[in-house]
């Protein structure tokens, strides 16, 4: 599992959480920052810093915020 990054991130892009990561999987895309899944660690370092709570884990997601997941795996190139 990967965490995500949802809708509070967008338009605000805080930035912190990219500065914490310790993989490097956090990239910043035009509206917000995405988690790219196939490199995130699961480690959790994002979730406590990030200012608007914007980062859940992937199970957590509800119906309708699996499409953040979705965008993040389109930024990537994931299929």
């Amino acid at each position: 599992m990967a965490f995500v990054i949802i809708e509070p991130c967008i338009g605000e892009k805080a930035g912190e959480c990219v500065d914490v990561c310790p993989v490097d999987c956090i990239e910043e895309g035009e509206d917000q920052y995405f988690i790219n899944p196939e490199i995130c660690i699961d480690c959790g370092a994002c979730v406590a810093v990030c200012p608007v709570d914007a980062i859940i884990e992937e199970y957590d997601a509800t119906p309708e915020e699996e499409k953040f997941l979705r965008k993040a795996e389109e930024f990537f190139g994931i299929s």
